[in-house]
Parts: C-alpha cells; structure tokens; sequence
C-alpha cells in the first residue's frame, strides 16, 4: 500500500502542546471497528466500556533523561539524543551538529567526557560514556526528558511524560496511551474484574521516524529491547483459552504481544529486540482491543491502527475528532478500539 493512503489533514492548532490538567480527563473516543459507530466520554469512563475478566497490557517503561547538551573540547556546543544502550558505557544516540561530531570527538557533558565511537548507515552515532561510569546517573544528573519535536513547551511537571506505573528506566519515548492512567482509575478496573498485566517494551528511534518509503511495506521498524514477563504471557493466554478480552493500551503493546505470540496465537514469555511492522493485511491473532492516542499522518502508529480496525473507519473517525475538537498526538486525548 502506498504510504500517502494514510495522510490526512492535521493543523497545528490540534497538536496538543500540554496535557490535560488532571491525566483522566482526557476525552475518549470509542471507535467499534465491526461497524465503524463512535461514541464520545471521558477517559476516566473507561470502566464502562471494559468487562469483568477482560486483560488489560501496560507498558512499564520509564523515559530517560536521554536530551543530554555539552560542549566539544575545543568549545562548539552540541546535542546528544541517546537512543538505545548497547551495553558496556555503549549507546546509540543521535548528535547535533552531526557533521562536526565525527568519530574520534570528545563531548564534555557535566564533568563526564563522551566519546563518538563510530557513525552507522542510518546517520546514527555510537558513542561512549567514560569507562566504569553509570550512565544513568550521568542522565540524572545532567539530562533532560525527550519530548516529541512537535511540543515546543516543556510541561510544569516533568512526570506528566511518565506514566503512573513507570519503573524500568529505557525508553526514549513515552507510553503515550498509557498517560491517562490514574491510580484511581487502576483501582476501579480492578474492582470490575479487569485483570491488569505489565510488560517492557523500551521505546526508541520508531517514534520519531515517520515513513520515508512510498510504498508501507518498504519500511522497517527500529529493533526495540522489550521483556514479556512469564505471568503476563500466561494471564493473556488464559484469557484467550477462555473466550476473555485481551486489551493493549498502545501501538507497542500491541506489537510487543502479538510478536511474542507463535501462530497459534500463544503467548511465549521472554525478552530480546522487537521489530514486528503491523500493516493491513495483518492476522491479529491476539489482541480484541486497544487504547491509543490520536496518531501522525504517514506513521507506523497509524498504519498499525488502520491495520487494526480499517483504514477508512480509522481516518473516518479521525476526521470526527478534528471537527469535534480532539486534541492529538502524545499529549492529546485518547481512543478505544473494539
């Protein structure tokens, strides 16, 4: 399929620049993809839509402070946008301006002195953090969080770009479907019946990349480290035996579960590096239901949902949002598809 049968019209004025003052008072709109109807609530009306048994998968990724500024030793300052870690004081990251920062340049961040390894294919750098250094803690120390460059203002609250069940630290981009959440809210679908589940999926570079290709299936998805823990892979397929809901909140949710699954449609627990690419056409064979934000034009998170549930009930209901005054992308409201 062509990349441009997934454009659409999204003016600036819908980009949401802040999130909602209170995280489940987002709007939500449901979208039932058996007949394309819509129904309008609010987020924290999400307890109607779900049934006693349905298994909910949240994402416990935690962002980095991976927006790291320094200085080259002869002066020029720069950027460092660290994207994936490698292992060893190891990352892959982004650097700005990249041309100057050839191999061999030593970047003063702080107190700490980063080193450009090597340049990769993609543009992409490999750098490197002193030797025996926490990374981690240098990010702490020194680092910012990564929003999205279509948000040109940094949030009051910083945790506003985690969500509330955040807790292992790697990603470089934020649950986004996952930012309504309220422990409140948990509380209640936990009270209804709804099984909750968690597992890892550390996303990176797929979040920012939109597709260059024209044509979709030309395009690959970044490798990102995910880890399906052994009691999620069994309460999903528990669920699956018998005839319950399984309900991703997020495109990497949806990715992360159905790329873990063999072709029986079994959940197999474990970790390692995910580049599952959903394009429609895809046989889901897990997943009944998912939560997600409002998505770019032209990109992996929008072809996965149009995969989902039909390209033109997708964009149909996109068009409803923007004429109904829905705010988009990462700090914009919400939807449900079932």
């Amino acid at each position: 399929m062509r990349v441009e049968e997934f454009d659409y019209e999204l003016p600036k004025s819908a980009i949401a620049q802040r999130p909602a003052p209170v995280r489940d008072t987002s709007r939500l709109m449901v979208l039932y993809k058996e007949n394309g109807k819509i129904e309008e609530a609010l987020f924290r009306d999400l307890p109607r839509f779900l049934r006693e048994g349905d298994v909910l998968a949240l994402n416990d990724t935690k962002v980095i402070k991976a927006r790291l500024f320094g200085k080259k030793t002869t002066g020029g300052k720069c950027e460092v946008f660290l994207l994936k870690d490698l292992g060893e004081g190891r990352w892959e990251a982004l650097l700005k301006p990249s041309r100057r920062l050839k191999p061999g340049t030593e970047i003063l961040v702080g107190e700490a002195k980063l080193k450009v390894l090597e340049r990769k294919k993609d543009g992409t750098k490999i750098i490197a953090f002193p030797e025996g250094s926490d990374p981690y803690e240098i990010m702490e120390k020194y680092g910012e969080l990564p929003l999205p460059p279509y948000i040109k203002e940094k949030p009051e609250d910083p945790e506003r770009y985690q969500t509330v069940f955040s807790r292992t630290l790697g990603s470089t981009a934020a649950s986004t479907a996952a930012l309504h959440f309220t422990e409140r809210l948990l509380q209640e679908l936990k009270e209804k019946g709804v099984k909750i589940v968690h597992f890892t999926l550390h996303m990176g570079l797929g979040s920012f990349r939109p597709i260059k290709s024209e044509n979709v299936e030309d395009h690959n998805v970044p490798p990102e480290f995910y880890i399906m823990p052994e009691e999620t892979a069994k309460e999903i397929n528990l669920a699956k035996r018998e005839g319950r809901r399984v309900i991703a909140c997020g495109t990497g949710a949806v990715r992360t579960i159905e790329g873990c699954s063999d072709k029986e449609g079994v959940v197999k627990p474990g970790s390692g590096w995910m580049d599952l690419f959903i394009t429609p056409g895809y046989r889901f064979k897990v997943i009944d239901g998912m939560i997600t934000n409002f998505h770019m034009p032209r990109s992996s998170h929008l072809v996965l949902v149009c995969a989902f549930a039909g390209r033109e009930k997708v964009l149909e209901a996109y068009k409803e949002a923007l004429k109904r005054g829905f705010r988009f992308l990462s700090f914009g409201d919400a939807m449900l598809i079932l």
